[in-house]
């Protein structure tokens, strides 16, 4: 069984015997090669100068300004497993990750940093879901599966305009069969200002190709007093015109909360709103997510996803709203996929 049937199956197929080789990439081990971690000899400056060796010479490295570093280059078939990352929060809206299957030239994931592990705003709190496990202090881990055939590689671009220092990261991964009606892992990032004439924010449009959508994380700034989640979500797809075959009834009831939360948050194993914020001085902020693991949205055409911003007037009217947010769809599909939009400069992804 493949790593995607070993996630549905959970802890039942974990005494199977599996012909799969194990590998991790680390800073300590940057090909993840049998035998090859620890390599690295300590200079006199070193933490371990004094023990030689072997003994966490190189954990993590810097992201010098203005280049891509990559990560992970792995020959297929294979499965990544598990990632985890930990950095400053400085760097969570200006560094980008990127994730390349087979021999693609376009990314199938381009995401913030921060935004990746549902960390948005540029802030750091925890999220204790399924896929996606912030901990503290801002350790990053996704459990998605992400297989590929002939190659991997994943990347990492520093536009924070200085060095990133302390960037630790593990990446494992097994090397074996991948099975044929397994499908390629992507993930797309996008912010828009809702306008009261259309106050719509765009998650996804234009994928096209056979897949799953598994997964939304929303990054929401409200620029308005009052009650923000009114909207409703929607899925248009394989040929869907003016109306939707999925409508959801609200942005909290998508979240798998009710009536406007009743002001709380949570962070559960597949649906969350883990951040409420409003310092003074700020306006508010909010992050959401919802996994559609055990209900993955499954179309064979085409795609596209969207959510409304609506609040209320005095006179119990929908108000639409000019909210600003920034929005992660993940999904599954057969490659080859659509290009994505042109991915925003940094500037452009900076917080309020």
């Amino acid at each position: 069984m493949d790593a995607i049937g070993r996630l549905g199956q959970g802890l039942g197929t974990l005494h199977l015997l599996s012909s799969a080789e194990t590998r991790s990439i680390s800073a300590e081990n940057p090909t993840g090669e049998r035998g090859g971690g620890a390599k690295e000899a300590p200079d006199a400056g070193s933490a371990a100068s004094m023990l030689g060796a072997g003994w966490k010479v190189r954990p993590c490295i810097t992201l010098e300004p203005a280049t891509t570093t990559v990560l992970a280059d792995i020959d297929g078939p294979g499965t990544i497993q598990h990632i985890w990352i930990t950095v400053d929060s400085a760097a969570y809206r200006d560094t980008v990750l990127r994730c390349y299957w087979d021999a693609e030239e376009l990314p199938s994931v381009e995401v913030p940093l921060g935004d990746f592990f549902c960390n948005g705003h540029g802030l750091r709190y925890n999220v204790r879901s399924l896929p996606v496990a912030v901990n503290p202090v801002g350790g990053f881990n996704c459990y998605w599966p992400m297989p590929f055939r002939k190659r991997a590689r994943v990347t990492i671009e520093n536009q924070h305009g200085e060095p990133v220092r302390g960037f630790f990261y593990q990446i494992t991964y097994e090397l074996g069969g991948v099975a044929d009606r397994a499908a390629y892992f992507h993930a797309q990032w996008r912010r828009s200002l809702t306008s009261r004439a259309h106050p719509e924010h765009v998650i996804l449009n234009g994928v096209i190709g056979q897949g799953q959508y598994v997964g939304t994380f929303l990054a929401w700034t409200q620029l308005s007093n009052g009650w923000w989640g009114e909207g409703e979500i929607k899925f248009f797809m394989d040929g869907d015109g003016a109306h939707p075959t999925i409508c959801g009834t609200g942005t909290e009831d998508y979240f798998g909360g009710a009536w406007g939360f009743g002001s709380e948050t949570f962070s559960t194993e597949f649906l969350g709103y883990p951040l409420y914020r409003k310092e003074p001085g700020e306006v508010p902020r909010h992050g959401l997510y919802r996994w559609h693991v055990m209900d993955p949205i499954r179309f064979k055409q085409d795609l596209a996803v969207t959510i409304q911003a609506l609040g209320w007037w005095p006179n119990r009217k929908f108000e639409p709203l000019t909210d600003d947010i920034a929005s992660v769809g993940y999904w599954y599909q057969a490659e080859p996929h659509a290009p994505f939009p042109e991915f925003p400069p940094v500037h452009d992804r900076w917080s309020r």
